[in-house]
């Protein structure tokens, strides 16, 4: 049994990352507060072996920027969630790049940003709630977001004048 154990684990560690393949799913605002903020988004993310996707960049389909995001954060920050809040997944806004754009962006004032998302899954919509760390240290809930699955991209979409970069491959 040990030797079956010590194989799976064996197994398991090395097809992870083998199996892990880069995502481009496409979302558009479904509310006006969302719309004013974003528009639309299109996440770029890694699908695990179990078909988990976690995600590592957020690009605007409109604007033509992005921001890197990692996963994982303080535990004060989920605790900043709205009442009745299903989002689970913790994910910190790094400061580089189009980052801090999106910070403030999103939470006006906050010293640093915070997504909380949904589990993300293809053909469903995605709520996405954000939270600001103040100077004070404390932990804010800023705006709620509200996406309508789009579609797949095969590739990372284009920012090339003349292309059609608006019309993702559904699935």
């Amino acid at each position: 049994m040990r030797r079956f154990l010590i194989a799976l684990l064996t197994v398991s560690a090395v097809a992870g990352p083998a199996a892990a393949e880069t995502r481009y799913l496409a979302y558009d605002a479904s509310d006006r507060v969302t719309q004013a903020l974003t528009r639309g988004i299109t996440l770029e993310g890694d699908r695990g072996l179990f078909g988990a996707i976690t995600v590592r960049r957020i690009i605007s389909t409109s604007n033509r920027g992005s921001a890197e995001i990692r996963i994982g954060g303080p535990d004060a920050a989920r605790r900043a969630l709205p009442a009745g809040s299903t989002e689970n997944i913790l994910y910190t806004v790094s400061p580089d790049g189009g980052g801090r754009g999106l910070a403030r962006a999103l939470c006006p004032g906050a010293d640093q940003a915070f997504l909380i998302l949904g589990r993300v899954r293809l053909a469903r919509p995605l709520t996405a709630q954000a939270i600001g760390r103040w100077p004070d240290g404390a932990y804010r809930h800023c705006v709620t977001l509200s996406y309508n699955w789009r579609g797949e991209w095969a590739t990372p979409p284009a920012g090339g004048p003349g292309e059609d970069s608006s019309a993702p491959i559904g699935r």
